[in-house]
């Protein structure tokens, strides 16, 4: 950055001054006696005095200018001092944006004056209430008419055709039937020559059409539904597709939201409701929606109903909504609490009213309905390049027929009329007899063979594997999602494959990028400690748990009693001080921490009278009311029952209000504003007026963001501020998650100043966060410490067993977490993540110089090699571990089986990387980046705290875009979606952050430990089954074509045949593709047991044994000898017998499509009664086609396979060339699991001697 000069400095101060909202405020750069002498050049005018201005409580203090790094949006930037740093607001990273296909976005740094100069016609739109009529005039809306089918009846074989030839393969075979309608090319009939390519594109279109009809019919039934709308003065119904923006809407309890609306009134007489989001996000706790006061004591009373709303365009953001409303001649704003949106349920309440701002396809709930991007398999990408090596393979093919017929012309160019293949003159006994053939002359004769051979080995590129494919990976996806050993009885949810491209990817993964809260934790909030005025609460000696009597009796001390549903621990003593305490300092801390934990929050009381039977037996059931606390964060629902334990229960809000129980007494506190959580400030605040006239903020966040802010007093504050940072160290390394709580009153002259910039920030419709932020900032400053609280979050079920089953796969697991450095080391322990024998490297960097000398010493320290220099090493590792025999009654460390050792350790300690997400600031943006994959590679585990999401995504990015190794991203909350789209692999857990994750994911499950099944088992079975489903395909294909390539050899390269049209089509379609569909979809070589038990076997993945350039080769080599077999063996038999060529046709169609199958039976590992079906019944199939071929008098072949399969030779034959063909197979296989077995065949030898053995016991 440049510096500034100084006029330019003093101009930008002056500015500052002019807006008396500050001038009580320092200006940060002016001269003082605390940073007069340590003045520095500034950076960024608007960024630097702007930003830093407005963000932060300016105090002496804070003489030290502060470099940002514009990287993963908002960081927080430590001083060099003790103390956290405030955050600050920094522009977002093009690098990470562009990865996920989405615009960069960079945060505007605006003057210090709200700009509206803006002009709000292009920025949003306008509503009339009541007036759709107006409203549609002026703008172009659309109705409320929903379309989520793709096709109509006229656009449905023009636009599904032009979306299937996106495949190049479908435009090869589109290209080959043309060729095959010009008559010089015709090898096959016209007719016939289009089968393949119809049947596939039917069969697609057939499931399109299917999927898009269901589609119809769902959207006719949403399209007309009823609602009660507005017209002449009454409510009347009308059907959903009619409604227009700017109507108001009528809703009863538990109907669906028919549109985007903005609340008018509601039948609470505070403007209350409650809504269920299930259907928008997943999240079935209820949330509160509010109705403005100022429409609320109106909207029932006047019939007529007139005002504007102006808003902001649609867009896909369900958790914000910027507008404002002008309304009886007053101009208020609108936000999130005051809209309802379309598919949310209306619940405990019985109607509202509201005028419509977003209809149909317009609504968020449509906009969000678009899939993500499809990803590729990195399968399929390999099956490319063989693919092209096979398009190599008929290019040379066809080279080799043109030329040898050039040649074969040339040399009998004048025996052309006479000799076999070639007479350029008819003689049968029929009409055609002395006509003569089209003859092209020698010139054009070897091109239109050229053309003529691709026509006759078109399949060597399979058309059916890609139909074949899909097939299996629906097959597959249908196993994995009724698997019920990955059904979570919490959530009541199956496993879902929302992508069906990369099930094969999922034996493949190196690399799990997890989220910790909610994934590896349960999201579970429980309270457990808390520090009051330097003192600590909680511990074991001290605790009692609440029972449900204890809970209504003891607490409550005989007035009203709260039923609690969940249980709580309370402390003993903290219960002493609170109810009989003498009054001082301390219980007066102690009741403003309490009552900011029941008031600082967004959680909403549902009440009800249902008396627990433990109640109603002791007779205490008259005044007993329980209480069930809603909200969208879990950390805030434990908060508020933990207040509700002590005695203050937080049992009613509207609002404009909150009604608070402390100890038997009703507070009604009135609520002047709200500034909710936000990645940026880290941290929420209320505004609250208590009964006495008093004002007051009450403020909670992260120790990062608050112990900042916090105001400098006397010396007995300083004690307890260090008392608390002591014991928020102690609570983080348990693995609890801390919360620092912080008050403060605000004069008369601050709280207008805030309710003026208050107003003005919520109504804006431009920048609207940032706005609020900066006003959050005027009363976020100067506060008294409270306290601190910690909550536990418990580890879900099988996490650790999870974690060091993946570990001995050699999958390495990095956990990317925004919890505080000592929770996640807390919780790594836990989860045995870390262990206690490693090498723990910690990088906590304040400047990009620090860091650059921290990751120097540490690579020399622990002689990390760099990537280029492991890269050979690790090849050879690679190689050697091929050949490094699996013991089944070991098991070894994961990170030796997969051929990769982490490098760079002077001895055995594994390392254990520890970053926070200050330091990647600095590393990720610069030319850190190198050093820190070196090293974080050379750690057996890498734990980043702190991160932002997009440093999320970066983090995985590091590996993707400098590796081939697979990677997999597993979170449950919005924050993860970057990180879970930027990997190889996402995996959206199902948990209580909505569906966000989700619904960005390839797949989605219950609980992280399904992730050990889902990859030890099915992703090691459909890695194997789809690897060898693709090179099936190759080999199937190959040898038929390679068997016509031998036979046009040998009739002078001729381009005939002598099989028939219909079998050479059938071939690959018919006779030989169910039983790859039935070994792809239900084939296992090892059983769910011996995988889980042995996680080393996950390791062939990572070597590729399943396909690679070797495999394809030895493939084709025996390809090449079973054609060679299966053309040569009958002709040397029947070489004296007078059998016709159509006879010989029908007997290499029967004898190929035999081989195929056996070959194929030779490789299945697990038989069933469908297998066996399938395998066998594909060639009873094959020979009731040829017999019904045969049969029919028009075709060459009539009646040649019922002579046929009277000789004895024939059905030899078959034999002769099934055992020669494939005897050497044979061989190799046996010489190869003697000698040179892999661990997958060693496994499968121990479990069959184990069930041999147990079946022996039996």
């Amino acid at each position: 950055m440049t510096s500034l000069s100084e006029l330019e400095e003093e101009k930008l101060k002056s500015d500052i001054k002019e807006d008396s909202s500050f001038a009580s405020v320092p200006l940060v750069g002016e001269d003082s006696p605390s940073t007069s002498t340590n003045k520095k050049h500034s950076h960024s005018v608007e960024l630097k005095l702007s930003e830093k201005f407005l963000m932060s409580c300016p105090t002496p203090q804070e003489h030290r200018r502060r470099r940002l790094v514009s990287w993963g949006g908002a960081m927080e930037l430590q001083n060099n001092t003790n103390k956290s740093s405030t955050p600050e607001i920094t522009t977002f990273s093009s690098l990470v944006h562009e990865k996920l296909t989405t615009k960069s976005q960079r945060i505007r740094h605006k003057s210090l004056q709200f700009d509206e100069s803006l002009l709000y016609e292009e920025n949003s739109r306008v509503i009339y209430i009541d007036d759709p009529e107006r409203t549609n005039d002026n703008y172009d809306f659309t109705g409320n008419e929903i379309r989520t089918s793709r096709y109509t009846l006229i656009t449905f074989l023009p636009k599904n055709l032009f979306i299937q030839f996106h495949r190049v393969a479908y435009l090869y075979f589109l290209a080959i039937a043309a060729l095959n309608q010009l008559p010089p090319l015709a090898v096959f009939g016209r007719t016939v020559s289009l089968f393949p390519l119809i049947f596939v594109l039917c069969v697609t279109a057939i499931k399109d059409g299917y999927e898009d009809w269901r589609r119809h019919r769902s959207d006719k039934k949403e399209n007309n539904r009823e609602a009660l709308v507005l017209q002449s003065g009454q409510f009347q119904p009308k059907i959903w597709k009619h409604i227009q923006a700017g109507e108001v809407v009528k809703i009863h309890a538990e109907e669906t939201i028919p549109c985007d609306m903005v609340l008018l009134g509601t039948s609470d007489p505070s403007g209350l409701a409650y809504i269920q989001t299930m259907n928008l996000d997943g999240e079935s706790n209820l949330k509160t929606r509010y109705a403005r006061q100022e429409t609320t004591s109106t909207i029932f009373e006047a019939s007529i109903i007139s005002g504007l709303i102006k808003c902001e365009h649609p867009n896909r953001n369900i958790y914000e909504f910027t507008a404002y409303m002008e309304f009886n001649g007053k101009k208020f704003p609108l936000s999130q609490s005051n809209i309802v949106l379309r598919g949310c349920q209306l619940k405990n309440t019985d109607s509202i009213i509201g005028v419509v701002v977003y209809a149909g396809q317009e609504t968020k709930a449509m906009m969000n309905s678009a899939q993500s991007s499809s990803k590729r398999s990195r399968l399929e990408t390999y099956m490319n390049r063989e693919t092209l090596w096979l398009s190599i393979f008929l290019f040379v093919m066809c080279s080799v027929v043109a030329s040898g017929m050039g040649i074969w012309l040339h040399h009998n160019k004048g025996q052309l009329d006479t000799l076999a293949y070639y007479r350029k003159i008819y003689f049968t006994n029929n009409y055609m007899n002395g006509k003569t053939y089209k003859y092209y002359g020698i010139a054009w004769e070897p091109l239109i063979s050229f053309l003529s051979s691709i026509i006759v080995f078109q399949i060597m590129i399979p058309i059916s594997l890609y139909i074949t494919m899909e097939l299996v990976r629906l097959g597959q996806s249908y196993f994995m999602i009724e698997d019920n050993h990955m059904y979570c009885n919490n959530s009541s949810s199956r496993f879902q494959c929302r992508s069906l491209n990369i099930n094969e990817d999922l034996g493949q993964i190196r690399y799990v990028f997890s989220d910790k809260t909610g994934t590896l934790t349960e999201n579970k909030m429980e309270f457990q400690r808390a520090s009051i005025y330097g003192k600590t609460y909680g511990s074991a000696s001290t605790m009692l748990h609440v029972l449900e009597e204890q809970n209504i009796v003891d607490v409550a001390s005989g007035r009203q009693r709260w039923k609690l549903k969940s249980e709580i621990y309370v402390d003993l003593e903290l219960i002493d001080l609170l109810h009989r305490g003498s009054p001082g300092d301390e219980k007066m801390a102690a009741h403003e921490f309490f009552l900011t934990l029941a008031a600082c929050n967004t959680v909403i009381p549902i009440l009800s009278h249902d008396v627990p039977s433990t109640c109603a037996k002791s007779g205490l059931h008259e005044n007993i009311v329980a209480i069930d606390y809603q909200g969208e964060s879990p950390d805030e629902q434990a908060l508020v029952s933990a207040a509700s334990a002590y005695g203050y229960t937080l049992f009613e809000r509207t609002s404009g209000h909150i009604v608070i129980d402390v100890n038997g007494q009703k507070q009604r506190l009135d609520v002047l504003g709200l500034h909710e959580f936000d990645s940026v400030r880290k941290r929420m605040s209320v505004v609250i007026r208590f009964p006495d006239n008093s004002v007051r903020v009450l403020v909670k966040g992260a120790d990062s963001s608050m112990l900042s802010i916090l105001g400098e007093d006397k010396e007995r504050n300083e004690n307890i501020r260090l008392s608390t940072q002591n014991h928020l160290v102690d609570y983080s390394s348990q693995g609890l998650r801390t919360l620092v709580v912080a008050s403060r009153d605000l004069t008369h002259t601050e709280l207008e100043q805030w309710k003026y910039k208050y107003e003005d920030a919520s109504t804006s419709l431009v920048d609207r966060a940032s706005k609020l932020r900066q006003t959050a900032a005027l009363i976020e400053c100067n506060l008294n410490l409270l306290g601190a609280t910690a909550i536990e979050d418990k580890l879900q079920d099988g996490v650790p067993e999870t974690i060091e089953s993946l570990r001995q796969a050699g999958i390495k697991v990095w956990v990317l977490t925004g919890d505080k450095q000592e929770t996640a080391i807390s919780i790594g322990l836990s989860c045995k993540l870390l262990t206690s024998n490693m090498q723990k490297i910690i990088i906590n960097g304040n400047s990009e110089n620090e860091c650059k000398v921290i990751l120097t010493d540490v690579i020399a320290k622990y002689g990390v090699k760099s990537s280029d220099g492991r890269r050979n090493q690790n090849e050879k590792c690679k190689k050697n571990a091929k050949n490094d025999n699996f013991e089944i009654l070991e098991n070894t460390d994961g990170s030796q089986c997969s051929g990769r050792k982490e490098e760079g350790m002077d001895n055995n300690t594994p390392l254990a990387l520890i970053i926070d997400g200050n330091s990647l600031v600095y590393i990720l943006e610069k030319d850190l980046e190198s050093d820190l994959f070196d090293l974080a590679t050379s750690c057996r585990v890498v734990l980043c705290c702190r991160v932002a999401p997009l440093q999320k995504a970066g983090i995985v990015d590091l590996i993707k875009s400098r590796t081939d190794d697979m990677t997999l991203a597993i979170g449950d909350g919005a924050n993860d979606v970057s990180m879970i789209q930027m990997a190889d692999v996402g995996i959206g857990i199902s948990g209580k952050e909505g569906r966000q994750a989700v619904m960005a994911s390839d797949f989605a499950m219950g609980q992280f430990r399904f992730l050990k099944r889902l990859l030890l088992v099915h992703g090691h079975w459909n890695y194997h089954r789809v690897g060898y489903l693709v090179l099936y395909n190759f080999y199937r294909n190959a040898v038929f074509v390679l068997m016509l390539f031998w036979y046009i050899l040998y009739t002078a390269f001729s381009t005939t045949s002598a099989l028939t049209d219909w079998s050479s089509v059938l071939y690959s379609v018919i006779y030989t593709s169910i039983p790859t569909i039935i070994v792809g979809i239900m084939d296992q070589d090892l059983s769910p047991r011996t995988l889980l038990k042995y996680p080393k076997l996950y390791c062939a993945g990572h070597r590729h044994e399943a396909y690679n350039m070797l495999l394809f080769w030895l493939l084709m080599a025996d390809t090449l000898w079973q054609s060679l077999v299966l053309f040569y063996i009958p002709l040397f038999v029947y070489k004296e017998s007078t059998l016709d060529i159509w006879s010989m046709g029908s007997l290499w169609t029967i004898a190929v499509v035999i081989l195929v199958n056996i070959h194929l039976a030779m490789d299945i590992h697990r038989w069933l009664l469908i297998t066996h079906a399938a395998v066998w019944g594909s060639i009873i199939i094959t020979y009731g086609c040829v017999i019904v071929l045969d049969s029919i008098p028009v075709f060459p072949n009539y009646a040649t396979i019922y002579h046929l399969v009277k000789s004895s030779t024939y059905w030899l034959t078959i034999v002769l060339i099934i055992v020669i063909a494939l005897l050497p197979r044979f061989v190799l296989k046996v010489i190869n699991h003697a000698f040179w077995p892999s661990d997958i065949q060693i496994a499968r030898e121990f479990e069959i001697r184990r069930n041999n053995h147990s079946e022996s016991l039996e």
